[in-house]
């Protein structure tokens, strides 16, 4: 029996993970079993995600299998663009020089920052009363 050939990429934004497999295919996406149109259905969200197989020209090259928790919509399409890139890494590492400039392969480092005590929020003070 022949080992089919995958390659795995995690990528993580806000409290999002996303844990991506490629295998060779027709470009069929599938984000925790649903088809990708469906799962994100912000166009601009999309493209975001796409942005790595679009730069590398990996359209329709990988059948793309995903599994994300977490987070948000937004949150969630970040973390599938960095596991797609960090997946394309393994496939070829000459991707490296396409990607790197175009700020794909650094994870974003900004998440919510905790609330403190004494305070409403992170930063917001109580109401100020001078009586």
């Amino acid at each position: 029996m022949a080992k089919s050939v995958m390659y795995r990429g995690t990528g993580r934004r806000k409290s999002a993970v996303a844990r991506v497999i490629l295998r060779p295919g027709k470009g069929n996406f599938l984000v925790n079993n649903r088809p990708f149109t469906d799962y994100i259905p912000s166009p601009l969200a999309r493209l975001d995600v796409q942005q790595p197989l679009v730069l590398t020209a990996n359209e329709n090259t990988f059948d793309i299998a995903v599994n994300v928790y977490g987070g948000g919509l937004i949150g969630q399409a970040g973390a599938i663009r960095l596991g797609i890139t960090r997946a394309l890494l393994e496939v070829n590492p000459e991707y490296r020089k396409i990607l790197k400039p175009a700020g794909m392969i650094t994870r974003d480092p900004r998440i919510k920052e905790r609330k403190k005590y004494g305070l409403k929020g992170a930063r917001r003070a109580p109401q100020f009363s001078k009586r």
